[in-house]
Parts: C-alpha cells; structure tokens; sequence
C-alpha cells in the first residue's frame, strides 16, 4: 500500500514538473499571434499582376531570391487597397522578415505600411512610393523625368506644336503624379501646344480603349497621345485604329507588346523602364536589410527612350 502511494506521489510529481515546463516554455507566436519572423523569408505585394510590366518585376524578384537562397511570397492586390492590406496582414502572420510593396495608391498604402511597421517588419516600397507609413527605402524610376522626355520627344515628331491628349493612370498614384507633372513641365508653357483633354485609364488596357474612345467623340481633333503607360496606350492604338485616326502615340514602361508596337510603326515611342531589374534590387536589398546592412534610402532605376 505504501509503495502504491509512493508511486501516485511520484505521478502526480511529474505531471505538475511538466505542467511548469509547458507554462514557461516560451510560445511560437508572438503575444499578438504574429508568427515570429523567418529571415529565410521575403514577402512582395504587387499592385496587379494583370499587367505585364508587374509580372516582370515579379520575375525579377524571383529569379535573384532563388540566386540568394530565400524564399519570396508574392501577392497580388487585383488594384485595390482594401485587397492590399489583407496580403500584408497575411504576410504579417507568415512572419516574413521585409516587405517589398508597390502600391496600389500612394495615400491608401499608408494603412497597409502601418500593418508591417507595428510589427517591426521593414517596408521597401518598389516603383510607387508611399506618402505615409514608415519606409526604409524606395526603389524606382525617375518617372518625372520620364514624363519630361515623353514630352519633348513629342513635340520634336509635332514640330513645337498641336493638340494633345494625356491618358493618366491611376488617381493617387505617385507614378500617375509624377509622370504627369513631368509631362506638363514641358508642355504647358509653350504657346502653340495645348492638351486638349487629361483622363484617368487606370493604367489599364480595356480602360484606355473605352477612354480613347469617348475622347475621340468629344474632342475629335488632336495630333498626339502621351499615355501614362503602355497598356493604356495600346488601348488608346486600338481605339484609334478602329477610327481610322493616325496621331503620334507615346507610352511608358518599354513592355514587348509596346516595343513591337513602336517596332511595327504603330506607336512613335515608349519610356522604358526595367521591372525585371527593380524586382531583383528590392530583393538584393531586403537581403541586406536582413543581414543588418544599410541600404539607400532612393535606389534609382535608369529608363530610356525606345524609338524606331
């Protein structure tokens, strides 16, 4: 009987060891339920992945990830905010060391940076940039620069002057603003020039397509397009073509479908940047982040003018 009680004392003794263990061993997660971060592991949320010039900078990306050794999470925000923030919550929770990000709009991005920045997780911002949110750096074109060269490149084929349309991106969206504001710089000072109409597309083919055609209806006459990007100006190309109109037609990114364009003689030009290359540089320097490296805080990205 004794020795039965011995043993029952001896149980109950190692149930309650580890009982003790369990309650002090220290959790996963972290207070909040965030998974602690991994370093091995990279998250990019992309604006769209509709969109050509987005699936090379994810290409990009992930090519110079798998050179690095490092697994990247790529998410597609389908040009919503709301979307957005629901991939860097989910980012959060695979406890992704950086956060690369390109925007869907450069005010409402803030909300989704702040996700990343209570959880002490760095935020690289890639192509658009972010007006609020704590980011360590950004890496893009210089898209005012762009828009600047779209424009004297345009008036060099016009001869100084005529009537020009301007398809914008997104509203918001730094890309959009910047692109914009270089173009104009050029444009609104000369006295024989004139923008006839400016309308948001989106960035968007379809978009471009629907725009240029309510344009042509409401404003008929004009002699040049500088669409915000290429896919809004191969919208613009098919709207135009259906009209039997001939306008120089100006894009912006140097996608294949563009670069064919202006190869064929059916677009004049295309501001090309290089996606491909801003992917794989926001990997390389959330890779430095990860080691403990400072990194800039503007990484530029060199663009170019295409032209037959």
């Amino acid at each position: 009987m004794k020795k039965l009680k011995k043993l029952s004392c001896l149980a109950v003794s190692m149930i309650l060891a580890v009982g003790l263990f369990a309650g002090c061993a220290k959790p996963e997660n972290g207070g909040n339920g965030e998974k602690a971060k991994d370093t091995q592991k990279i998250g990019m949320v992309l604006s769209t992945l509709n969109n050509p010039f987005f699936v090379s900078m994810k290409e990009g990306a992930q090519k110079k990830a798998d050179e690095l050794g490092y697994d990247l999470i790529v998410l597609d925000s389908k040009d919503d905010a709301t979307t957005e923030r629901a991939n860097v919550e989910d980012l959060v929770q695979q406890g992704v060391a950086v956060l690369l990000i390109n925007p869907t709009d450069s005010d409402a991005v803030g909300n989704s940076i702040m996700v990343a920045n209570d959880s002490d997780i760095p935020v690289i911002t890639v192509d658009r940039g972010a007006n609020t949110g704590e980011v360590l750096s950004h890496i893009a074109s210089d898209n005012t620069a762009g828009g600047k060269l779209a424009a004297e490149y345009m008036l060099e084929l016009l001869g100084g002057k005529g009537n020009l349309v301007e398809l914008q991106g997104i509203p918001g969206a730094s890309a959009t603003r910047e692109r914009g504001a270089g173009f104009h710089s050029v444009v609104d000072d000369k006295d024989d020039v004139k923008v006839v109409s400016s309308q948001p597309a989106d960035f968007d083919r379809q978009k471009g397509l629907n725009v240029m055609e309510n344009i042509i209806q409401a404003t008929p006459e004009f002699d040049g397009v500088f669409a915000h990007n290429d896919e809004m100006a191969l919208g613009a190309l098919q709207a135009l073509s259906s009209a039997g109109k001939d306008v120089v037609i100006i894009g912006f990114d140097g996608t294949a479908d563009a670069v064919k364009a202006v190869e064929d003689g059916t677009m004049e030009a295309t501001v090309a940047q290089q996606p491909d290359l801003m992917g794989s540089l926001a990997v390389e320097n959330a890779v430095k982040t990860i080691k403990g490296e400072t990194i800039e805080d503007n990484i530029p990205v060199d663009l170019k003018l295409i032209k037959k």
